[in-house]
């Protein structure tokens, strides 16, 4: 069972724990447009309700080659929506995505339990504002800046080794920072300064990763290599993010970032009946009221 100690707070599961995708900026690479507190609030009430048990707030986009957001805009974007979900949500796991040391100290301080820093820890401040808080740090591979977009069909030999090096040196990092081993979360980068076949490579053999010792974060959906496989734009994804999902469902203690959360569950309860350990109970019936399309 894969076990998280943040804040004053255990988180444990058996399963994938599916972390729900919460934009609080109007600029996402996948569902842009225009969000008032109260209907983000709402989207993340709805992700818990259709199953999450994480939420992943964010307000910075991840669309490359641009200025980042302000970090005064940024935190005043999401301190209110991370304080109304910590209210509205108890017992939910509430990350907030930001590489910005002063953005991670004003969502912990609005109760945040994770930062979620996509920089590849490259302001180990961000680390230390953790420990501090005695919060946990999501750890990701990247080898460029953040919002930086690079496409080298050539830079790595075993990309797989090579994230899981890195991880293992980043790991290091937040340890020297102060951070609790128990508190850390490992991202492999899925598409960050990977070509989409270098993506693909890296989810045949996590192996590397896994070995770390703790939960994986799969952030699979709608990303950019399930676009080069389908040749679906972004809101086009959702299929091909369960096929990801499918596929990787073997690695342990993993958090699914997703968008789709109803979907993702569902697709996960029938893959485990029939691929699973255990089978369905003997007595599974279909409820009359499902029989046919009201």
């Amino acid at each position: 069972m894969a076990r998280l100690r943040m804040r004053e707070a255990t988180f444990s599961w058996d399963r994938p724990l599916l972390m729900g995708i919460v934009n609080a900026n109007a600029d996402s690479f996948s569902d842009p447009g225009t969000r008032t507190v109260d209907g983000v609030v709402d989207g993340a009430v709805a992700m818990v309700a259709a199953g999450a048990g994480a939420l992943d707030l964010g307000a910075q986009s991840a669309i490359t080659g641009r200025e980042p957001a302000d970090p005064d805009d940024e935190s005043a974007a999401l301190v209110p929506v991370v304080r109304a979900v910590v209210d509205a949500c108890p017992g939910v796991l509430v990350s907030v995505d930001t590489f910005k040391p002063a953005v991670a100290q004003a969502v912990l301080e609005a109760g945040a339990h994770l930062v979620n820093d996509v920089s590849g820890l490259r302001d180990p401040t961000v680390a230390r504002l953790c420990a501090a808080a005695s919060a946990g740090l999501v750890v990701m591979h990247t080898a460029a800046p953040p919002l930086v977009r690079r496409q080298d069909p050539g830079l790595y030999r075993h990309v797989g080794a090579e994230v899981g090096a890195f991880l293992a040196e980043r790991i290091d990092v937040a340890l020297e920072a102060g951070v609790s081993p128990e508190s850390i979360v490992v991202d492999p980068g899925v598409d960050f300064t990977k070509t989409p076949a270098q993506t693909v490579e890296l989810l045949r053999d996590l192996g590397p990763v896994v070995e770390l010792g703790r939960p994986v974060l799969l952030a699979l959906s709608r990303k950019d290599f399930i676009g080069a496989l389908t040749g679906r734009p972004p809101a086009g994804r959702d299929p091909g993010t369960l096929g990801a999902v499918a596929a990787l469902r073997h690695v342990p203690d993993q958090i699914l970032r997703v968008h789709d959360v109803a979907g993702t569950v569902d697709m996960l309860r029938v893959l485990d009946a029939i691929a699973g350990p255990e089978p369905p109970p003997g007595d599974l019936v279909l409820d009359e009221a499902l029989r046919h399309q009201r």
